[in-house]
């Protein structure tokens, strides 16, 4: 038996719809359709176009060339959210995360739940934008039925069937770690209208069928899947023991373990870690580290694209190592903007030399990141008591080959870096254990390490120069 799956897969910067064709010992992916995820600002807020992106999810499956599909499933990044009327109707376009909006409410959030509280019930770290503080800023509650994060938006349109995954429920903020579902306690804290938040849905259950409106295979299953991206890229690591810890680098780097229950100890909430909730209810023990954002956003700042990048950094690996090195996670490199000029500006302020030159900001982005994985690696591993013997790399960081080198120098453990296309195969996973064809994660992850090109990098040299850096 096999089955054709389409993973409809929207990132932070772009979108892409892949197929696969699946059976027990094959797992073969096809890049469909691509297309960019633009912000727009307007009246002095950034918003995402998700009309834009729902009209390249009916592209992307128009160009489907196979006869049927079995499943389609969909994933996103997380914490941002569309609010539907009373009639189903979309009450403006979905804010973007990185809007400033929330700046005003943080305090008063915390005046009704103390910064304790919160992470003892939803075990997250403290990230200004999170759908609990953009909720909060929200001037449209009052209007709003039902509350969908951007995954299962795009679901309900083309379905009509409303829902919340819960990985990505998990990210809001108003999900209770301990109990797996949505709270109470919170939401009644905040003032927020229970109505709004839809029944939870697991990964792997079904989410509807196509209908006829949408204009393309009509009557497709949609199958829930790990809506949050990470989540699904998680599922995909191809590791074959339990002592592993991982990094989904993309946009941002996701850096942690995975455990069996949440641990929601002052100690995790000073490192600012977090519980969210993965497949089969395993909970990803992580920390946001600014990722590849810094790179991207430099570039766009520079007039060059990705296809640049590769020369740049070539040069910047023949410079010295931690000539100068930024601390990732400093609010000032969130929004958009001049990358350059703000990492210029920190080293300046933090008395180190000022890099000179685009290979000088590469090297120091690179370096900083590979800091910012080490420290994140490190402590998720003393928080939780696990031990690691390799890190995962997955998502499109596997394919910097410098950054996954300096990962592995500066943590002194063995990388593998694969699949790039970690979201979408654990999507497509998900689909086929839904369909009977896989039965289980460690058997995913099994295909996946036999079907998918990987890439090994051992450390080189002493990890010392790392330490106690920024």
């Amino acid at each position: 038996m096999s089955a054709t799956i389409a993973a409809i897969d929207l990132g932070a910067s772009s979108g892409r719809v892949i197929t696969a064709r699946v059976d027990v010992d094959r797992l073969e992916i096809t890049g469909i359709h691509r297309f960019p995820n633009r912000s727009v600002r307007v009246g002095g807020t950034l918003h995402w176009d998700v009309l834009g992106l729902y009209g390249d999810v009916l592209d992307g499956l128009r160009r489907v060339e196979a006869p049927r599909l079995d499943s389609v499933g969909i994933d996103s990044w997380a914490v941002d959210y569309g609010l539907l009327d009373h009639a189903g109707r979309l009450i403006g376009n979905p804010v973007h995360y990185r809007d400033d909006r929330t700046a005003r409410v943080v305090d008063d959030v915390h005046r009704r739940v103390p910064p304790d509280r919160l992470y003892q019930v939803n075990g997250l770290q403290f990230l200004p934008f999170n759908t609990l503080y953009q909720l909060a800023a929200e001037p449209f509650l009052d209007r709003a039925a039902t509350m969908l994060l951007i995954p299962d938006l795009i679901s309900y349109w083309l379905t009509g069937e409303r829902g919340a995954e819960r990985t990505n429920a998990s990210t809001t903020g108003l999900y209770d770690a301990a109990r797996g579902a949505w709270s109470t306690e919170l939401i009644e804290a905040l003032s927020f209208p229970a109505r709004i938040f839809p029944g939870l849905r697991a990964p792997g259950t079904p989410a509807g069928r196509i209908h006829a409106d949408a204009g393309v295979f009509t009557g497709t299953p949609v199958t829930t899947v790990a809506s949050h991206d990470t989540a699904s890229a998680v599922a995909a690591i191809p590791a074959t023991g339990p002592d592993v810890a991982y990094i989904s680098c993309g946009t941002w780097s996701l850096a942690g373990v995975e455990i069996d229950a949440p641990i929601l100890t002052e100690a995790g909430r000073a490192a600012n870690f977090t519980n969210e909730t993965g497949v089969d209810g395993a909970i990803r023990y992580l920390r946001n580290v600014m990722g590849l954002w810094l790179l991207s956003e430099s570039l766009r700042s520079w007039g060059m694209n990705s296809a640049d990048l590769d020369v740049l950094i070539e040069r910047a690996a023949e410079l010295p190592p931690l000539r100068s090195v930024i601390d990732p996670n400093d609010p000032v490199f969130l929004p958009p903007g001049d990358m350059p000029s703000r990492i210029a500006r920190f080293c300046e302020r933090t008395g180190q030399p000022v890099p000179v030159g685009r290979p000088e900001v590469v090297r120091c982005v690179l370096d900083s990141l590979a800091l910012g994985h080490r420290n994140a690696i490190e402590q998720a591993l003393a928080l939780s008591g696990r031990r690691a013997d390799v890190i995962h790399i997955v998502g499109g960081g596997a394919q910097n080959r410098l950054l996954c080198q300096l990962t592995a120098d500066a943590t002194g453990l063995p990388v593998v870096a694969g699949p790039v296309e970690a979201t979408a195969l654990g999507s497509v996973g998900v689909q086929a254990r839904a369909l009977g064809l896989i039965p289980d994660l460690a058997s995913l992850r099994s295909l996946i390490g036999t079907t998918q090109t990987l890439h090994h990098y051992e450390p080189t040299g002493s990890t010392t120069p790392w330490a106690g850096r920024i």
